[in-house]
Formats: C-alpha cells, structure tokens, sequence
C-alpha cells in the first residue's frame, strides 16, 4: 500500500503489508520489515547531518517489523561504511521526532512528539520518551526508563529510572515495571540499589561492580551491568533540600 504521491527509490526492501503514506520518502538505503506504517511527509534514509560526511558512504536504516512512523518523522542513514541506524520492532514515533545517524532504538521504544536523538544514541528496549526531549550524540539509555517532555538529556541513563529535566533521575520507573510484571522481590532490590549507585557520593561505576556479585535478579543484574562502560558519565538522582537522594519511589 503505497500512495501514489510517496517516492520509494529503488533498491529500497519493504516487508509485506507495509503502509507508506502521501509524501513519504523511502530511500534505497532502507529496509523495512512487515507492517510498519510510514506516515506523511516522512523522510526516511537521508543522509546523516554531518558536515564531513561522504554521499558515497554505503550503510543503512533498519526499520523492525510493527512499527508505526507518524508524519514529519525522520530516520537518517549511518555515516560508518556498513552501519545502520536500527529501529526496533514494534515501536511509535510520533510526528516530528528525528532519529540520528548510527543510533540504536530497542522494540518497544516510543518517541513522543519532537523527540530528537543526536548521532550514535542507544535507547533500550520498553523505553518511553516523552515530547520535546533532546538527547546528546553517544548518550546511551537503558531498558525501561521513563523521560519526561523537554528533559535534555547529555549523561547516560540506567535503566528502570524516571529521569526529568536536565539530567536529573527522580526514582525508578515502577508503573513499567509492574506492568512488565517484575516480580515483587525483584523491584525492592532495584529500590535499594538505585539509592545505593544513583543517590549516594562517589563513582557509580565503582559502586555499582562492588555489588554486581551479589546481585539476585536478572533486573537488578542487568541494572548494575549498564555501569561498566560510559563515553558521557551518568545521571544522578534528585536531590532533597536536605541534600540527600529523592527516594526511589
């Protein structure tokens, strides 16, 4: 389903039942997986926004199957020879968001209205970020996170966390965790480890691998984990007007 008015280049791979609506750009650097919908006046595939990049660079955008692409959206090719910019599966990117070159979106993610992610930005899986949020190139989110509209984002985010404002974490996610159905026990740990890494003094990648080995869930495993490597630094929690950490929840 293609309207007569959306220009898909040849070259270009479209899994079935796809929908590309009215002035739609779907260059032929794009592969897009079954069912997702393209919606108007969206570009996808263009050239990364990089003054030093070269037009005869090969690489890619790799649309998940599922997704949902509302009008004005776009997704820019990778500027490394053979990369891509990679969408997830079943994802929702809301009109106006922008998707930078070499970034890695997981399923699940939504974009609300005006989200804009800089060059080589990573956003984990059941993420959800809210509209007029802007995100720093490399910056990297974990799983599960929660960012609230216009927060500027310039330091990584670890997952399960609410971050708001300009890098600033205001607890863990806890509606999206007991939705996902995180049992319980699993949610106490990841309360007690936020205050632990993200409110206390100190170097978080420190404090989160002294307490990696006795960590008891998958979540709470993969919450310190996300510590181990970093090219911006991280968000910290909230801070009280008594100067301690917001609590968790």
């Amino acid at each position: 389903m293609i309207h007569p008015t959306a220009i898909v280049e040849p070259g270009a791979h479209l899994g079935a039942d796809c929908e590309i609506m009215a002035y739609a750009v779907i260059t032929r650097h794009c592969v897009l997986g079954d069912r997702v919908m393209v919606g108007p006046h969206a570009v996808l595939g263009g050239d990364p926004q990089d003054l030093k990049f070269d037009c005869a660079t090969g690489s890619a955008v790799r649309i998940g199957s599922g997704t949902v692409i509302r009008e004005g959206v776009t997704v820019n090719r990778a500027a490394r020879p053979g990369g891509e910019t990679a969408v997830g599966s079943n994802c929702f990117l809301m009109a106006a968001s922008h998707v930078g070159h070499d970034c890695t979106v997981g399923d699940h993610v939504i974009l609300a209205n005006a989200a804009l992610l800089a060059g080589h930005v990573s956003i984990g899986a059941n993420s959800f970020v809210g509209g007029g949020a802007a995100f720093h190139q490399f910056v990297r989110v974990g799983e599960g996170v929660m960012i609230g509209g216009l927060t500027a984002v310039s330091l990584d985010l670890p997952p399960y966390v609410l971050a708001a404002n300009r890098n600033e974490l205001a607890g863990l996610n806890l509606i999206g965790l007991k939705r996902r159905g995180v049992a319980r026990e699993a949610i106490a740990e990841l309360k007690e480890l936020f205050r632990a890494v993200c409110g206390a003094t100190g170097n978080p990648q420190a404090l989160a691998a002294a307490r990696l080995a006795g960590a008891r869930s998958p979540e709470a495993r993969r919450f310190l984990e996300f510590f181990a490597g970093s090219k911006r630094g991280f968000a910290r929690a909230r801070r009280t007007p008594e100067n301690g950490p917001e609590p968790a929840d």
